[in-house]
């Protein structure tokens, strides 16, 4: 299940701390235009005016603070976010290697393989691999043949089959789908 970048309570938050910094700022906006301006129409004491500054300044000081909580928060999930990307994406080409061995893939085979899985042509292999095309076509077939697939596009949808069935939720699925299961069994008519 993933979390969304800010939960709705967070979303709150900040709104709120945009309004209290809008009305401090607002504050201070309008006390120097009224004194650049000359339109001092302020009746109130100047304790009291004192007391308002203060808490204008306070609350921008606390906006501030809580403005970089919430960015650091913000930080922290967005590197944990792209550790778990990277993490799958670790184990997506543990898998494809996996895959490779119980073919019986040589060395120049998975390279051919991996490449093609990738999206290249056979002249950008060749070209990669310093080979001819020829060369390529007839690892390719060897990988479709051990593969026991025709084409590229079988052969990247047994990755994503393979993708698919190593997440969480399919595994949920395999489970219920198991015949003696409860959610497998189906009532008599």
């Amino acid at each position: 299940m993933t979390t969304p970048l800010f939960r709705r309570s967070s979303v709150l938050w900040i709104g709120a701390l945009l309004v209290v910094q809008s009305l401090c700022a607002l504050f201070f906006v309008s006390e120097f235009l009224s004194e650049v301006l000359g339109l001092r129409s302020w009746a109130v004491t100047w304790e009291v005016r004192e007391i308002l500054q203060v808490s204008a300044s306070l609350g921008l000081s606390l906006g501030a603070l809580a403005g970089m909580l919430l960015l650091r928060q913000a930080v922290v999930r967005i590197g944990r976010a792209e550790r778990q990307v990277r993490a799958a994406s670790g184990e997506f080409f543990a898998m494809m290697e996996e895959c490779f061995t119980d073919w019986g893939l040589s060395p120049s085979e998975r390279d051919v393989a991996l490449f093609a899985v990738r999206g290249q042509s056979n002249a950008e292999i060749a070209a990669l691999r310093g080979t001819s095309e020829a060369t390529i076509k007839t690892q390719m077939n060897a990988v479709f043949r051990k593969a026991g697939v025709t084409n590229r596009a079988q052969l990247i949808s047994q990755f994503v089959d393979l993708l698919i069935s190593a997440s969480p939720s399919a595994a949920g699925q395999e489970q219920a789908a198991q015949p003696g299961t409860v959610a497998a069994e189906t009532p008599a008519k």
